[in-house]
């Protein structure tokens, strides 16, 4: 891999890591569009240590907080009944899902799954599973804001029964092309959980996955095209380029809808069916001889 193609995929991994598009199926995308090899499964869970980094940083004094209450109610059995010390119970058993499946499909994950017609087809099906839940968010809202409704719920009223259904919608996201934010936030919008409240716990619960994955991958960097210095490089790219994304996402979806992402989707699925028909592009485009 050279420094350029680390430059565009570390940009591309922190633009589309937290937007509900699939980083991982863009970073496989650009590489097939652009005719370069596959930077694989591996180098797409490395630089999201960049990314979670961001979400560490954007999210500190909420994640201090829960932390804080957490260990306090280790010991503390009064401490049990906080939310912030509920809530960091639930981060963990909402992380058991894709923890097992990833372990589970891993040579899956870096092969068969990495499909481009699989990840056509999940881009389309997300997107409209992303367009039916947006709606049934918009009608939770007037004036383009949550009302204070009991059937809109806010991350305070998350229960075990949530938090594990979140968990399940999440580990949707180790096949690329279905987005981590994408599946748990579809998921809770279903719940009935505002938009807002769906986005923050989906970053929220992300950390410990995306964290483990990354760490665990790392002793793959360095085996085939993939060596450490454009990997670090695109990882901290990918952390500068996420912290800003996170900014504006937030403040994004608290006056709009999730409807141009879904547009988006369902447009890329269809391009990419047309390229592979047209015999412009293959399914396996640029995989790697090594990871055959």
């Amino acid at each position: 891999m050279s420094w350029f193609e680390s430059f565009i995929l570390g940009l591309v991994q922190g633009l589309t890591e937290f937007l509900p598009i699939s980083s991982s199926a863009h970073l496989r995308l650009t590489a097939a569009f652009a005719g370069w090899e596959d930077p694989g499964a591996a180098f797409t869970a490395v630089t999201q240590i960049g990314t979670e980094t961001a979400v560490l940083i954007y999210f500190r004094k909420d994640i201090a907080r829960i932390v804080s209450a957490w260990c306090r109610s280790l010991v503390n059995k009064e401490m049990r009944r906080d939310h912030d010390a509920q809530l960091g119970w639930l981060v963990i058993v909402g992380s058991i899902p894709i923890g097992v499946l990833g372990l589970t499909f891993k040579e899956q994950i870096e092969g068969p799954f990495r499909d481009l017609r699989l990840i056509a087809t999940t881009l389309i099906a997300l997107g409209i599973v992303l367009g039916i839940a947006d709606r049934l968010a918009a009608r939770r809202t007037v004036g383009g804001r949550h009302r204070a409704a009991p059937e809109a719920k806010t991350i305070e009223q998350l229960t075990v029964r949530d938090g594990v259904l979140y968990g399940l919608a999440q580990s949707l996201a180790l096949i690329p092309g279905v987005s981590r934010s994408g599946a748990t936030i579809s998921g809770g919008l279903f719940m009935g959980y505002t938009r807002e409240a769906a986005a923050r716990y989906s970053f929220l619960l992300a950390i410990p996955a995306v964290l483990a994955s990354g760490l665990f991958e790392l002793t793959e960097i360095g085996e085939g095209h993939v060596s450490w210095g454009p990997t670090i490089f695109a990882t901290v790219l990918a952390f500068i380029v996420a912290y800003a994304v996170i900014a504006w996402f937030m403040k994004f979806i608290s006056t709009r809808s999730f409807m141009p992402f879904v547009i988006y989707r369902i447009l890329l699925g269809l391009v990419i069916f047309a390229l592979i028909w047209a015999g412009v592009l293959t399914p396996h485009e640029g995989e790697s001889i090594g990871a055959e």
